[in-house]
């Protein structure tokens, strides 16, 4: 195999949280590539399904510099944002270098790190001395098993493969989570479906308008779990969920009711514990996601409890350095989940990186660049 491209830091990921980073190191002067599975610009926003429009979103924030442009609300929130990522990287000139799908990372002995991946069928490496993963969670949905599960003759699907309403027209859809895309979800499909939601615990309702004081509070209880190395949890999920006027109607059919979770799935639709039978063409798991840092693991990040341990080496803040190694930054992770989080998290990630390559010497031997280090920058 060919020596890896040597760089001072690597990013993996080209979604907020990574473009806000990469923003910053372009700003500092580090030499950087940006990582993306993805082949064409937008993140994981370019994966949501079609009928999610700008009115549906939770509010996307400005990257750093440059401001998202107008755009009508009843837009498409994958074109829009995908477009603003894609006009974003090119005015920055960000090295973004894609499809690039991350296999693992790992220490070498003289201290700096490996990043082994693939492009399309061809393995390629880097070596960098610091890293910032930016990976989020949309590539790592959450899928909770029940008794039975694979004997459901009907449709079952995640979020993440939510194609929008149509194919549901006049099925019976158990939608499962107690989350804001469930919520959105049982929206689009009530009108049109007979739906039943189902979720562990019951609902919070937010009542309020959520302003700014409720979300530093909401991402300062998401920070202290990955302060204690706790798997984290989503910002949403502590900020309580709010019916919107798109989502009125379902409400005024009774959506929102909510049931308890079943106890086993059959052939034909659901089971509950006290003998209760639903049946169901299509559930649909609104189950969330899980952070996609398997291909951390080698560097033995993990705390026993389970999360990633993160400390802020340089804002109190904002903690983005993995406890165990610092030369590794987390952003888009935790409190950082979110679209503010994930701008202020690049930034910090950004100096951090920077700290570590001023306290980690470069290796003695000099390492040879290979045809990837001197591809052009894909944007598309």
């Amino acid at each position: 195999m060919e020596r890896p491209d040597e760089i001072d830091v690597v990013v993996i990921g080209a979604g907020q949280a990574g473009l806000s980073a990469g923003y910053h190191l372009r700003r500092l002067g580090a030499a950087f590539v940006v990582l993306d599975a993805n082949e064409r610009p937008g993140g994981a926003w370019q994966h949501r399904w079609r009928t999610l429009t700008m009115a549906d979103v939770h509010g996307v924030a400005d990257l750093p510099g440059m401001e998202l442009p107008e755009h009508d609300q009843h837009d498409p929130a994958r074109d829009v944002v995908a477009d603003y990522f894609r006009r974003y990287e090119e005015r920055f000139a960000l090295p973004v270098i894609r499809p690039v799908a991350v296999d693992r990372v790992e220490s070498d002995p003289a201290g700096t790190l490996l990043v082994h991946g693939r492009r399309g069928e061809h393995p390629v490496r880097w070596r960098a001395r610091a890293l910032i993963n930016a990976t989020g969670t949309w590539r790592s949905p959450f899928l909770p098993y029940y008794p039975g599960r694979e004997t459901f003759r009907g449709r079952q699907l995640h979020t993440a493969e939510y194609p929008g309403p149509e194919p549901f027209r006049g099925r019976r859809v158990v939608v499962v989570g107690g989350g804001a895309s469930a919520v959105q979800i049982l929206g689009e499909l009530a009108p049109i479906a007979s739906t039943i939601w189902v979720t562990r615990r019951p609902p919070v309702w937010r009542t309020g308008e959520f302003d700014p004081d409720a979300g530093r509070a909401a991402v300062a209880l998401v920070e202290e779990r990955v302060r204690r190395g706790l798997p984290p949890q989503s910002v949403v999920s502590v900020t309580g969920l709010l019916l919107r006027p798109q989502e009125q109607r379902a409400a005024e059919l009774g959506a929102y009711r909510r049931q308890p979770m079943f106890a086993a799935i059959e052939p034909d639709g659901v089971r509950w514990a006290d003998g209760r039978f639903a049946p169901a063409d299509a559930i649909i798991w609104a189950t969330g996601f899980r952070p996609s840092v398997g291909h951390l693991a080698p560097l033995g990040l993990r705390e026993p409890s389970g999360g990633i341990r993160l400390i802020a080496r340089l804002d109190q803040h904002t903690p983005t350095t993995a406890a165990r190694d610092h030369r590794i930054q987390l952003v888009g992770y935790g409190p950082s989940a979110s679209t503010i989080g994930a701008n202020r998290a690049g930034r910090v990630a950004a100096l951090a990186a920077l700290r570590t390559l001023q306290e980690t010497p470069r290796p003695l031997e000099p390492v040879a660049a290979t045809e990837d280090r001197r591809a052009e920058p894909a944007v598309a």
